[in-house]
């Protein structure tokens, strides 16, 4: 099969590679379509992601695929079902798992098999990536490509939870590339009362104000500070970095309220900061939730299906381009240029 990988020097290249063995409680799975992430794949691409050093690796992580064989002990997974976040679990030839999704075929797990044959939590063949690997139903309303989303949509929910935003309060959210967005929609479908979010592209926060924001500031032209204390003079309730820039925390002091929080989700490159809280209030909180838990995205699938199923999220709003695996190269040239225009880039895979 091929796949999508990355040298230490960050040269891409699209490589053979074997297809993988799956064990009697997996199942083997063509990949149908994979999104690009911003942040997990360029960094592994620039030698930036924390406490990743394997390589050369075989990107990509999410990925929608069909199931085409399975183990004897499988009982939750038949061949012809699609499913989510298929990956590489072991080194494929010379490559590493990059989680290894931009290629043709991966591997799942069915996370019941593996608990009613005592191999669940605790084992060392068990993956908490299990419970994630949800069936996409016949019934939902998504096709190959649109489900890639379902991902971020997890993601970025079960951060919400995790960050506990409550009804009726105030948020700033920095960035409104497709994490950004969805912050931006969620905290609407969620109740909070004002949304704000800031960026530096018009093109990008006009797609913010057509999922919801309250209002949309260009931080080129605009002072945050001042237009946030005209409008909340003791600060907003929630600051959220969803690019992954150190210097936002420190900006986001001059903005919460009393008792407010600051929620980093982005993954900066830089791992240390010197923070300044003089500008905070006397009691704030900082929370960082930069690896969403699998359990807790697996918990907020049925939310994130019954928002598309009854069309109030709509994947499509949420992808810009769509490129087929023999045309990746070029998708992330796309994304290294930083186009105004990029949302989510999704990958194709055209072979039956």
């Amino acid at each position: 099969m091929k796949g999508l990988a990355v040298n230490e020097e960050g040269i891409l290249s699209i490589v053979e590679l074997p297809i993988p063995s799956y064990g009697e409680c997996q199942a083997l799975v063509k990949t149908r379509s994979c999104g690009v992430c911003n942040g997990t794949d360029m960094k592994l691409i620039h030698k930036s992601f924390k406490n990743f050093d394997t390589y050369p690796a075989v990107l990509g992580h999410e990925a929608v695929g069909e199931v085409v064989e399975i183990g004897s002990k499988v009982r939750n997974l038949k061949v012809g079902d699609k499913v989510l976040l298929p990956f590489l679990e072991e080194k494929a030839g010379e490559y590493y798992p990059g989680w290894g999704a931009y290629s043709e075929y991966a591997v799942v797990g069915d996370a019941e098999a593996y608990i009613e044959n005592g191999m669940g939590e605790g084992s060392k063949s068990f993956s908490e990536s299990y419970y994630a690997q949800k069936v996409i139903k016949p019934t939902d309303k998504v096709d190959d490509v649109e489900a890639s989303m379902i991902i971020t949509f997890r993601e970025v929910l079960s951060a919400i939870r995790r960050f506990d935003f409550k009804p009726n309060s105030s948020v700033i959210i920095f960035g409104a590339g497709p994490v950004g967005l969805c912050f931006t929609q969620f905290s609407k479908l969620l109740g909070m009362k004002t949304v704000i979010t800031v960026d530096l592209m018009d093109e990008k926060l006009e797609a913010a104000k057509a999922l919801g924001a309250d209002y949309v500031w260009n931080s080129k032209n605009e002072d945050i500070d001042k237009r946030t204390h005209e409008l909340f003079p003791d600060g907003v309730d929630y600051v959220v970095d969803a690019v992954g820039i150190n210097q936002l925390i420190n900006q986001a002091m001059k903005l919460i309220a009393y008792n407010g929080k600051i929620c980093c989700y982005g993954i900066s490159a830089n791992l240390g900061m010197d923070l300044d809280w003089r500008d905070a209030p006397y009691n704030w909180s900082l929370q960082f939730v930069q690896w969403p838990s699998k359990k807790e995205e697996a918990d907020a699938h049925e939310q994130i299906m019954a928002w598309i199923n009854c069309g109030v999220l709509k994947p499509k709003d949420y992808i810009s381009d769509i490129f087929s695996f023999e045309n990746i190269l070029e998708a992330f040239s796309l994304v290294e240029q930083r186009k105004s225009s990029t949302k989510k880039i999704v990958i194709r895979y055209d072979t039956p």
